[in-house]
This record gives structure tokens, sequence and C-alpha cells, in this order.
């Protein structure tokens, strides 16, 4: 009989050795696969645990931008240089010796003082619950509707990182990388070609610095000569503008503080103004999207919120054991 069960268990055990090696686990040992972090996201996150979170904050960047339209664009760009650091983490916010926000990279960046007004408020409401990364996520929709562009629901349900290193902040891309370490940058973000030239979009508002395009005007590649593809009235006009370094110069010349199709339209045009901008027209893989835009605003509008969505689920944390919710977005919490 001791036999027989003995045989017996011999051949359970193999037969279970067999189908794990072939890819097949037995229903014991089975774990269940991890849904994408991005999955776990909701727009009913905050319903029932702070049901005024979303209106807080879109009253507090309208009453931001009232008072300072060019406020719009930087809100929209800060959530972008979160998202490419680490994920949309609020790693940006982490405001220490060696964090993101202290590299040269991130001089130019603004909208922190909303964002920790708006934290304010939020802790008063509902103590430990609204991330920052939250917070700065919903901005960057509201910043974009104030500016006139579209309107898109924000998932929620990020926490907050706790690492902010300067070093990554040159991660981010600087206006003249070519277009394929763009579309590499932005695959390994999970963000496809259709996603760079509709993100690029954004630069429909907000300014630049010279430091941006100096090379651009004056020594091109090393040639000593400005950029081809910049039209001559342009470059006169760029050249008349930038004396300096952190001179400001419209990213769209035309229309420079309203969310329309003009910036697809002037690069077109041959006056876009960053040379990462321009080549999203001349380049071959990207030049149809950008057509494409130029001439059908609805387009362009119904998927900026498709792409800015994506944006911001870049790499969330969202598991119980990830992150934090920062008390104060400017410092990680304190055990």
């Amino acid at each position: 009989m001791k036999l027989i069960n003995l045989s017996l268990f011999l051949f359970v055990f193999i037969l279970e050795l067999s189908t794990n090696v072939h890819g097949f686990s037995s229903p014991k040992k089975s774990l269940k696969p991890l849904v994408p972090a991005e999955a776990l996201l909701s727009i009913s996150h905050y319903h029932s645990t702070c049901p005024d979170a979303e209106g807080i904050i879109s009253q507090k960047v309208a009453a931001w931008v009232n008072k300072d339209p060019t406020l719009a664009p930087s809100i929209i760009r800060l959530h972008f240089h979160d998202c490419a650091v680490r994920g949309c983490d609020a790693s940006i916010l982490l405001n220490h010796k060696g964090s993101e926000r202290t590299a040269f990279e991130s001089r130019t960046l603004r909208g922190f003082q909303m964002i920790d007004e708006i934290k304010t408020e939020l802790e008063k409401r509902c103590p430990r619950t609204v991330s920052c990364a939250d917070i700065l996520t919903a901005a960057a929709r509201d910043a974009t509707i104030l500016a006139g562009g579209p309107f898109w629901e924000v998932p929620f349900g990020r926490k907050d990182g706790k690492i902010s290193l300067t070093k990554e902040a040159n991660l981010v891309p600087q206006g003249h990388e070519n277009i394929t370490g763009l579309l590499a940058f932005f695959q390994e973000r999970g963000l496809d070609m259709l996603d760079l030239v509709t993100l690029s979009g954004s630069h429909t508002i907000g300014r630049s610095t010279c430091y941006s395009i100096m090379n651009r005007i004056y020594n091109f590649n090393g040639t000593g000569k400005p950029d081809p593809s910049l039209s001559a009235y342009y470059l006169k006009l760029l050249r008349k503008r930038c004396k300096k370094d952190l001179d400001l110069v419209h990213l769209d010349v035309i229309t420079p503080r309203t969310f329309d199709t003009m910036y697809y339209k002037n690069l077109v045009r041959k006056v876009g103004l960053l040379s990462t901008d321009q080549l999203l027209f001349s380049d071959k893989r990207t030049g149809p999207f950008v057509e494409a835009f130029a001439t059908q605003p609805f387009l362009f509008d119904s998927q900026f919120s498709v792409s800015m969505v994506k944006l911001g689920n870049v790499q969330v944390l969202t598991r119980p054991n990830e992150g934090e919710i920062r008390v104060n977005c400017n410092y990680v919490n304190h055990v």
C-alpha cells in the first residue's frame, strides 16, 4: 500500500514538474499576472475620499492663470518634465540639494508656488489624501483648457516618488535632438510617434529661452552659419529678439497665447522655433502627421486629449508598496 502511494506521489510530482517546464503551473502555485500600474488609476479615485479635489485644483489654476496667462504653458511643461524623469511621480517638485528641480536644465521651470498653494488647500480639506503627482497632472489639463485647448478626464490614484536626482534632469529633451533620438525617448516611456508629434503641439503656446536656439541662428552644426531650414524673415526676427541666452521668444510666432494648430502651420512655413520642432515637418516619418494637424484642428484637439492621458500614465506609482502621499510637495514625508 505504501509502495502504491509513493508511486502515485512521484507520478504527480513528475507531472507538475513537466507542466511547469512547459510554461504551465499547477493551480496551487499559479500567480495572477500583475495588471499594468496605470490600470489602477481611476476617474472616480477621489469621489468618496476628497470629492472637491478637482474643483479646488481648477479654481486655483484659473486664479493663477488669470493673473498671469504665461503660466498656462509653464504648468504643461512642468508636468512633462515630471513625467519624463522616473514617470509622473512629482519628483520634479522635490526641493532639496541634488534634486531635479535644482538642475541647470530645470532653471526656467515655473509653477511651483501654484502647486504648493493647491496642496495647502487640499491638506486642509482632505489631509494626506491627494498626491502631488495627481495635482500636477490635473493642473496641466486645467491650464490647457484655460489656454483654449480641449478637455479630458484625468484618471487619479498616482503616488508621489521619494527620489529626485539632478543628473537625471538632462534626460528631458532640450530642443536640439534628432527625430530618431526623440522617438527612442518617447518609446522608452510607452509613447509612440503620434504622441511625439501631438504633444509637441503644446508649443502652440509658451516661450523658450534664446539659449535653446543660439546655435541654430548663428552656428548651426558648427558651420558658422544659420540653419538653412529657417525662413530668412524668421531668422532676422530671431536675431533681433535674441541678444542674451535668457531672453525669451514665443514658440508660436503668430498666435503665441492661443491653443490652436498654428504651431503646425508654422512648421509647414519653416517658422518653427526649435530645431526639434522644424524636424517634425522635414522628417518623412513625422511629416504626414504635421500636415494632417495643420489642416484639421478637430483631429489635433481629440488626439491631444488622448496623448496627454497617456503622458500622465507614464511609469505611475499606484501599488500599496510604492511611493507615498506627500504632505508637502517639496519634501518627502518624515516618518
